[in-house]
């Protein structure tokens, strides 16, 4: 008997049998493995509590990838079970892994491409990638990477969201807003989600200013401080020509997000014109693909017209009461008012649940008239770490806010011009 040392334990293979390295105590008979054509079969045996290693919050996924899991598998029942789990390769896939060649054209001649390296190599490191998934991980390893049954929906979905959110722009930065009439609905929290999500995803640069005239607060959501503003920007800018020289006066966070402070004396904030702002975009436009703009709520101030002038998007922020939801759809009309029509139909909502009336106002009615007049609409949950009011943690939020920061990152990226006109 041979043995290997697994994460869960030990790996013990005595002829026809292997106890997996992850679980201690799910067994997958290798002697079952069967490939019938294109059809690799594992049967996988499941004892009385095969979740019991896994954490209570991924217990639920970790069964949901089973593909032909039983209603009746619960971890308190006393009794084994046996899952079968059915992979099926392609025919035609250019590259098998793992079993012969021949078996997916038989009497047919071979092409270059089934001369493969996991094929022809021994002992070198595999090129295959291993799926990812708590089960799809488990049957690949126990089967010494003979079936690899793919990534987990869950994976999937997540690897698609960040190719959405990676989509490549090309022709300088891109300039979104986030504004909206009202304050108190979250807009701050918003623009920090937006470039957090945008941060983490992409390769580029991402840079949120904190235009707000009223001493703005959107440097106090990262953890990171520091004591330059837009107002250093402003007054340094003539010998700021290199990137570093300009990310020595910003904020960074744990996604790379950058910062840049607004004045915390609001009377000089209220000094902050549409000339100053031109001055840091055009520095910032050197030197970040995403530019995004927390607005205050003075929509007829000079920084708010030198804003919308670059803004190749816009994301309007909505609290759910009645009046918040009134004054953000204000907010489209004035742009329609003024010549902003593209950047309406371009929009993108973000629905903050987290406001005082979310538990008596019909949010699907508010969406539904928000769908009439925008491009789309996303709603951030509630967040104990968001209501603090406090720095936020990325990686530390609810799974469900990350998701929603995601999603709405994704839609921003999708109704950018690529390339600029």
């Amino acid at each position: 008997m041979t043995s290997t040392r697994g994460r869960g334990g030990i790996a013990r293979h005595t002829g026809d049998e292997v106890v997996a390295p992850i679980l201690d105590d799910v067994k997958i008979d290798t002697a079952a493995i069967d490939v019938v054509g294109s059809s690799p079969t594992v049967s996988v045996q499941l004892p009385a509590s095969p979740i019991h290693d896994i954490p209570e919050d991924e217990r639920a996924v970790a069964i949901d990838d089973v593909a032909g899991t039983p209603d009746t598998l619960q971890a308190d029942q006393p009794t084994t079970h046996s899952v079968e789990v059915v992979a099926t390769v392609p025919p035609a896939d250019p590259e098998p892994t793992g079993v012969s060649a021949t078996r997916y054209q038989k009497g047919a001649p071979e092409t270059s491409a089934l001369l493969t390296s996991d094929r022809l190599l021994e002992g070198m490191p595999s090129t295959r990638v291993p799926p990812e998934g708590r089960w799809q991980r488990l049957v690949y390893d126990a089967t010494f990477r003979r079936v690899n049954l793919g990534n987990s929906p869950a994976v999937t979905a997540r690897k698609e969201l960040d190719h959405r959110i990676r989509r490549p722009l090309e022709g300088g930065a891109r300039f979104v807003p986030v504004l909206t009439r009202k304050g108190g609905v979250g807009k701050t929290t918003v623009t920090a989600l937006l470039g957090m999500a945008l941060a983490d995803s992409r390769d580029d640069r991402t840079i949120a200013v904190d235009a707000n005239p009223d001493r703005g607060t959107l440097s106090e959501r990262i953890a990171q401080h520091t004591p330059y503003t837009v107002r250093d920007i402003v007054r340094d800018a003539d010998s700021i020509t290199r990137y570093t020289e300009f990310s020595e006066r910003v904020a960074r966070d744990e996604t790379r997000l950058d910062v840049l402070a607004s004045d915390t004396d609001p009377h000089l904030a209220e000094a902050f014109n549409e000339d100053d702002y031109n001055t840091v975009a055009d520095l910032a436009a050197r030197f970040y693909s995403f530019v995004l703009t927390d607005c205050g709520t003075g929509i007829v101030h000079s920084v708010m017209r030198a804003t919308l002038s670059r803004a190749d998007s816009v994301v309007i922020v909505s609290g759910s009461s009645v009046d918040e939801a009134r004054l953000a759809s204000e907010t489209l009309s004035w742009l329609e008012q003024n010549g902003y029509e593209q950047l309406v139909s371009n929009a993108v909502v973000a629905l903050n649940t987290a406001t005082q009336g979310a538990q008596m106002v019909r949010l699907d009615e508010i969406e539904s008239h928000f769908r009439s007049r925008v491009r789309e609409i996303v709603r951030i949950p509630y967040d104990p770490q968001l209501a603090a009011g406090a720095a936020i943690s990325f990686t530390q939020l609810r799974p469900a806010t990350r998701h929603a920061a995601r999603i709405l990152a994704a839609h921003v990226v999708e109704g950018l011009p690529s390339p600029r006109s």
